[in-house]
């Protein structure tokens, strides 16, 4: 019996899942341990795989005797954890990149080879089928000569969340160093050794903690040139290679699995373009039906590139053949990588040098989020009365913009550097910036972390008053009795997990000013009901889903609680300076009473046609029960539940008598003048 083969992980992050899918499968392969400095996390993927022990380190898990050990770590880790498991006498298979640095690299291969121990990186793109199709294809000289290959590749990151930064958003050439590895590799495994590789990269500002967020890229190589294109803008997302030779050229597609091999003809050109295109369509209207349902019924292992770059390496150890990926392949891509991230990293390091010397003017009044709907109208207000507020920008002001000409600090308001850069000096915060859309890590940076930090310097600083600009959807809508007045004191969301990350992040931030409050902050939450005005006519009111068309649950006569955004501004301004404000939660909504139809009955002209369609609320339940049953089997939330239908009720009637009190607050223009002055211009047009 073939003697089994000792095996450890050290990482239990998401790409662990795959390598341990791979290693359940091979019966000469036993996991005996893995490691992470998340101890919660590596145990629930022990418990799903059956791993027997966790440890808190790799030096911990020298107890578990593995032969071989697979890092699963950051990059900058790969180095330090490979030095470690080869002095502990085991094999090492390492994922892309090998490393940071190719004198890393150096030391590992010189470890290895003084130990006679085994090295292989986890090139997975190799080895994904329609790549290996490829290569045999071009083996055999279906292309003939190659001249030409090129790389597509379009993804996102996972947001900044706030706090310290990962590489992701510390590094101006992260983007490259996680994926120009695959563009090098797999361009080398069609066109040999890569002799010169120049790259150009761009930022267009659609997400300035990533920077430069397209890469393009040209090599020069043993047997033709290659190109590489990566981008963070594309749309829809594309990974794809191209290789194109004298007889014939061929399409891979690395996200529907399928390879393409586009054939010259006897006879005239347009013969050709006529069979491969008909050739190619009749294979994809069996070949992509196929792909999905194998998938879907898991016939098609997750990540099959990984899967079989861990066969593969598994085989070869135990067989004792040579690693299908080198290590010397894997010094060369990150030689060539780190050479072209090099300017990329200088470029980013002087940019954030010059925005942390910034010196900023003095100012009264710092406005987050001022590049925004609401924050746009206030710093508007604030200029009309004679200030120069500061603003914190998460990117230069556009030409004509309110704030255009303001003292400006950049950074994210997850950033403690940058909103303690933007808080200090001030003696007046209003904090409206908060994330309106995106990933859970949008949110929590944008939100929570941006909320803390505010809150924090404020503290630091000893501002004399913040103005917090809340939400009326940490009230319980669902469980809010008919008909009962709506105030400062109504029952917060019981369920926040269950409406989503909005409110969530909006309760915690509250929570968060309120213990500022605790600490000696002088601060005041002001809760504005749904705010309206011109820039917001394409905004549904309560009780709407936006799909395409709006979908009112209901038969449309439930009252809104709105507010016109000057009636906003004018609470806020009142906040400042009202001497009983601090300490309290005010809500600022307008009591005209205006049903969800009689708004719609003003807002069509500016729906550009989209529909209103009225859908009963048991049907809305339906669906939402049937997208609770397949958020179930899939493993995935879906965006409606019955809980969701049910708190899509609005608040209503407004208790504002608190606004009246502290703010003396009560609307100047109100709703009915409000709707006219929004919505008008387009009734009049129609």
């Amino acid at each position: 019996m073939q003697k089994k083969i000792r095996v450890a992980l050290v990482g239990a992050g998401y790409v662990a899942s795959r390598h341990l899918a791979a290693l359940k499968d091979l019966p000469f392969v036993e996991v005996v341990g893995i490691c992470d400095v998340d101890q919660t996390r590596a145990s629930v993927l022990a418990a799903k795989f059956a791993i027997p022990r966790v440890y808190a380190s790799l030096e911990a898990m020298a107890a578990a005797k593995p032969e071989a050990i697979h890092i699963l770590t950051p990059p900058a880790s790969h180095c330090t954890l490979t030095l470690q498991a080869l002095d502990m006498g085991c094999h090492v298979f390492v994922e892309k990149p090998m490393a940071e640095t190719v004198a890393e690299c150096e030391l590992m291969i010189a470890s290895a080879r003084e130990k006679g121990l085994v090295i292989s990186i986890n090139h997975s793109a190799r080895f994904e089928p329609p790549v290996v199709e490829a290569l045999a294809l071009v083996a055999k000289g279906a292309c003939g000569d190659l001249l030409n290959v090129t790389y597509f590749r379009g993804s996102d990151y996972q947001p900044y969340s706030g706090g310290i930064r990962t590489a992701v958003h510390r590094q101006g050439s992260y983007p490259f160093r996680d994926l120009g590895v695959h563009a090098v590799y797999l361009l080398e495994a069609f066109l040999g050794q890569i002799h010169n590789l120049s790259e150009r990269h761009y930022s267009s500002g659609n997400e300035p903690m990533v920077t430069f967020d397209e890469w393009r890229a040209t090599v020069e190589a043993e047997r033709g040139t290659g190109s590489i294109l990566l981008s963070w803008n594309m749309q829809p997302l594309q990974n794809d290679l191209w290789i194109q030779g004298t007889r014939g050229s061929i399409h891979v597609d690395l996200f529907l699995m399928q390879c393409r091999f586009y054939k010259t003809y006897p006879g005239p050109k347009q013969l050709h373009f006529i069979i491969n295109g008909m050739r190619h369509a009749a294979a994809s209207l069996v070949g992509i039906p196929s792909f999905v349902v194998r998938a879907a019924t898991g016939k098609i292992k997750p990540s099959p590139g990984i899967y079989a770059a861990v066969v593969a390496f598994h085989q070869a150890l135990s067989e004792g053949r040579p690693a299908p990926v080198s290590p010397e392949e894997g010094l060369r891509a990150v030689a060539l990588v780190a050479s072209a991230s090099r300017a990329a990293d200088e470029e980013k390091d002087r940019l954030e040098a010059a925005r942390d010397q910034q010196v900023v003017a003095p100012a009264r009044i710092l406005v987050t989020g001022g590049a925004g709907f609401l924050g746009s109208a206030l710093v508007r207000r604030l200029r009309e009365r004679g200030e120069s507020p500061r603003v914190l920008l998460r990117r230069p002001a556009p030409k004509g913009s309110i704030v255009e000409g303001l003292d400006a600090v950049f950074g994210s308001l997850g950033e403690p550097d940058a909103v303690d850069r933007a808080v200090a000096g001030v003696d007046i915060v209003y904090h409206v910036g908060a994330a309106m859309k995106g990933g859970a890590g949008d949110f929590e940076a944008g939100t929570i972390w941006g909320t803390r930090n505010i809150v924090d310097s404020c503290l630091k600083h000893g501002v004399k008053r913040l103005i917090y600009v809340s939400s009326m959807s940490v009230l319980d809508h669902a469980g809010h009795p008919d008909g009962v007045p709506v105030n400062e004191n109504s029952p917060l969301e019981p369920h926040a997990d269950w409406r989503g990350i909005y409110t969530q992040t909006k309760l915690e931030a509250e929570s968060i000013v309120l213990k500022g409050i605790e600490r000696g902050l002088s601060a005041v939450i002001i809760r504005p009901g749904q705010i309206f005005g011109a820039g917001s006519e394409q905004v549904t009111p309560n009780g709407v889903i936006k799909l395409g068309p709006w979908i009112c649950a209901g038969s449309g006569g439930r009252l809104l609680p709105l507010v016109y955004i000057d009636d906003v501004v004018d609470g806020l301004v009142a906040a400042e300076a009202a001497p009983n404000a601090p300490g309290n939660v005010i809500h600022l909504i307008d009591p005209a009473r205006l049903t969800q139809n009689q708004y719609f009955e003003f807002c069509k002209p500016a729906l550009g046609g989209k529909g209103i369609h009225h859908v009963p609320v048991f049907v809305l339940m339906t669906a939402g029960w049937m997208c609770e049953v397949l958020s179930g089997l899939i493993k995935k939330p879906l965006p409606l539940s019955r809980y969701r239908v049910r708190s899509l009720k609005p608040l209503s009637p407004p208790d504002v008598s608190r606004a009246r009190e502290i703010l003396n607050w009560t609307p100047a223009v109100g709703t009915a003048q409000g709707m006219k002055r929004t919505f008008d211009r387009f009734r009049k047009a129609s």
